[in-house]
């Protein structure tokens, strides 16, 4: 991406909603060509550290319970689950991505649910989930994370899990390198301004959201949740692997991911 067609700019819901949904959909072939095989067709795997939760269980037992896997993709999670024993829901916004889904559906024989909707306007009966989740997905690209959070809350019955993984907040402190470009701070932890990518006419085409470790904890509390854990997974002896920035370099230095366990209360 040329370093004129980056910025870092306010840009409202409408156009980051075109921008992601078409920045997925177009691609989607490219993303699972790069990350399938390490993702899996059924796996649920947290994070480019390659946490999963067959070893993490930060889901709990999920045997029987209905569960949101909410930015799903290609829903290998969501099939996971359902070789688990849950009752999962697929949902994206993409299109591109769902039909990968569909396609992984077919070749595991592993079929569930896929719902094609926005993450701030949830299709779902209030109370409909034991458990939502998302590796990755909804949370860093949505306009207003903390009505997102909303919505979880209102979807998901009292007592029920939210956890959901996101890029760490740290990380937007340094360039998107996985080199030693990306060592060195160059933005402020304070700036809570998107990273766009944009067309020759500044048309964003591409829109991710940074937010502190204080704001993820105030949204979690603001929509009544409950934190249970954050988890930030070290990079493993041995996992030599590039996912965009990070890296191996960057990861045995400082955290790249942040998973936050919430609860919903029962009272």
């Amino acid at each position: 991406m040329d370093d004129d067609r980056v910025t870092r700019r306010r840009v409202d819901a409408g156009e980051i909603r075109r921008a992601n949904r078409g920045w997925w959909d177009t691609d989607a072939d490219a993303y699972q060509a790069e990350h399938g095989a390490f993702l899996g067709d059924a796996d649920f795997v947290w994070c480019p550290e390659g946490l999963r939760e067959a070893d993490a269980r930060l889901l709990g037992d999920v045997a029987g319970r209905r569960i949101l896997e909410l930015g799903a993709g290609a829903a290998a999670a969501a099939r996971w689950l359902a070789a688990q024993g849950a009752r999962p829901v697929a949902l994206d916004l993409s299109a591109g991505m769902l039909r990968h889904a569909a396609e992984a559906a077919g070749r595991t024989g592993v079929r569930v649910p896929l719902v094609q909707a926005d993450a701030l306007a949830l299709p779902f009966a209030d109370a409909a989930f034991d458990t939502v989740c998302t590796a990755f997905g909804a949370i860093p690209f949505v306009d207003d994370s903390a009505a997102a959070m909303r919505e979880v809350a209102r979807v998901l019955r009292p007592g029920g899990r939210w956890v959901f993984s996101v890029t760490h907040p740290m990380r937007w402190i340094f360039l998107d390198d996985p080199g030693e470009g990306g060592l060195t701070a160059v933005h402020s932890y304070f700036d809570r301004s998107p990273y766009v990518e944009q067309d020759e006419h500044g048309v964003a085409t591409y829109v991710e959201q940074h937010r502190t470790l204080g704001d993820r904890i105030r949204e979690l509390v603001g929509a009544g949740f409950r934190l249970l854990d954050l988890v930030e997974p070290e990079w493993p002896a041995g996992h030599e692997g590039i996912w965009g920035q990070w890296s191996p370099l960057r990861g045995r230095l400082f955290p790249g991911t942040a998973i936050f366990v919430a609860e919903k209360p029962t009272d």
